[in-house]
């Protein structure tokens, strides 16, 4: 049981070593229950049109700026407010009802679709039109993710999260496989207003699932109350657990420079491989089809130590750096999926550890801070790596971003370590591993620092 949040933290040395067990339950097991049945099929319409409407909204602002530092100041707008606000949204999730909180940032979501739409068929729409509204999106999804996130635990219960965190991922990724090859086509064929049109109508699913689900049947979690504070409170809470602290902090590191797909895909579409949306729209989907393999594993998993953890945001940032000099275009498509499968391995490992090893009061301020590291470095990252795109090309991008997750890793790895006991041991020696972490010897427990 994780401690509450006045209590004593896990004991250091068995930060690296224990892993957060449950028992292995099959891959679709969430949908057994009812109401999250509702809530996956309403999340699967509205994610299509999330993903559509990614798809097209980079596309229009690459079509009236032509700049891959345009595309990334886009995404720096949609996640700037999460930086700036994440938190609050994390105390309003723990604070009022979740279900009630998402009627509302769903229905807003909805609308600016449907806004975005109307200014891209009426031929009105310019670059700034697109800031404001991803700046729109932004603001309601900080009050939107922390509470979906949290919500999956009142649905289907604590033994059940990790799967269902699993398969909501899944359903995203399926949601990316799909949405961007019919954007493609929509986008070729009858401009990007019809995307965002649809994005804007596939809201309606979710909030009558909302409206469908049996309340009685829900175990909503004890309301954090209205009192100052809850902010440091909740920081204090992660800041003391490094089950909490260090995977939050490597998401944060790997959200910012290695999740900036968009810019990237974009760029190497136009710049390396001189092709059109959808082009761009086929390896956004190649990416997908890796995220719905990992995240379909992942769904089966009953455990996972922070070692395995720190191990795949390594070989992710590693991925990033082969894709950055793959020699051709069926190389790095072929490198899509694989890069897709280790990334969602890392982000579900991460989001389903880091929500178990909460309590359940704290829970929401939690998930905010994860989510508010994880995105909220974008507007940083985003236009940073899209300036290095413009200026030194797209393979010198995604090489920086790649040597970035894997250093951030390697740093985190080194940290878990000295805090666990443990030390680096290379051995050339024949029969043993020439690489592995093992305990310090007593004396070196007990010399001075």
């Amino acid at each position: 049981m994780s401690p509450g949040p006045g209590g004593d933290s896990a004991p250091a040395s068995q930060t690296t070593t224990t892993a957060t067990t449950s028992p292995r339950v099959s891959t679709f097991a969430s949908l057994r229950v009812r109401n999250y049945r509702i809530h996956y099929v309403g999340s699967a319409i509205s994610n299509t049109g999330t993903w559509m409407q990614r798809i097209a909204q980079d596309w229009l602002v690459h079509e009236l700026t032509g700049s891959a530092a345009a595309v990334g100041v886009t995404t720096a707008m949609q996640f700037l407010p999460m930086l700036l606000f994440g938190l609050y949204g994390g105390v309003l999730a723990d604070r009022f009802d979740k279900r009630r909180l998402l009627l509302a940032t769903q229905s807003v979501l909805g609308l600016t679709g449907l806004a975005l739409a109307a200014l891209t068929l009426s031929g009105a729409v310019n670059v700034y039109h697109v800031y404001a509204l991803a700046l729109a999106v932004g603001l309601a999804t900080v009050v939107d993710n922390p509470a979906r996130q949290t919500f999956v635990s009142e649905i289907v219960g604590p033994r059940l999260l990790r799967n269902a965190v699993s398969l909501n991922s899944a359903n995203f990724q399926s949601a990316r496989l799909v949405g961007p090859a019919v954007a493609g086509v929509v986008i070729t064929t009858v401009g990007s207003g019809w995307a965002f049109l649809y994005n804007g109508l596939s809201f309606l699913a979710p909030v009558l699932g909302l409206l469908m689900m049996r309340t009685a049947e829900l175990t909503p979690a004890e309301r954090a109350p209205r009192a100052k504070g809850q902010l440091r409170e909740g920081l204090r809470y992660v800041g003391s657990r490094p089950e909490l602290l260090w995977p939050i902090t490597l998401i944060g590191f790997v959200g910012t420079f290695g999740y900036n797909f968009p810019i990237w895909l974009v760029a190497f579409t136009d710049q390396v491989f001189h092709a059109d949306a959808g082009t761009y729209g086929l390896l956004t989907s190649l990416m997908a089809v890796g995220s719905v393999t990992g995240a379909l594993i992942a769904a089966r998993r009953g455990s996972r130590r922070l070692r395995f953890t720190v191990a795949a945001a390594a070989l992710f940032g590693a991925l990033l750096m082969v894709a950055a000099l793959a020699p051709a275009f069926l190389v790095f498509a072929a490198l899509m999926p694989v890069v897709g499968v280790v990334a969602m391995t890392f982000q579900v490992t991460v989001n389903a550890g880091v929500q178990l090893a909460s309590d359940p009061a704290m829970r929401g301020r939690v998930v905010s801070l994860m989510m508010m590291v994880f995105v909220g470095g974008t507007p940083f990252g985003g236009p940073l790596m899209g300036w290095l795109s413009d200026e030194f090309g797209a393979r010198t991008g995604l090489l920086a971003g790649g040597a970035i997750c894997a250093a951030a890793s390697v740093a985190v790895a080194l940290v878990l370590a000295r805090i666990g006991g443990l030390r680096l041991r290379i051995s050339l020696r024949a029969g043993r591993r020439g690489v592995a972490l093992v305990p310090r010897d007593p004396e070196e427990l007990t010399a001075p620092a």
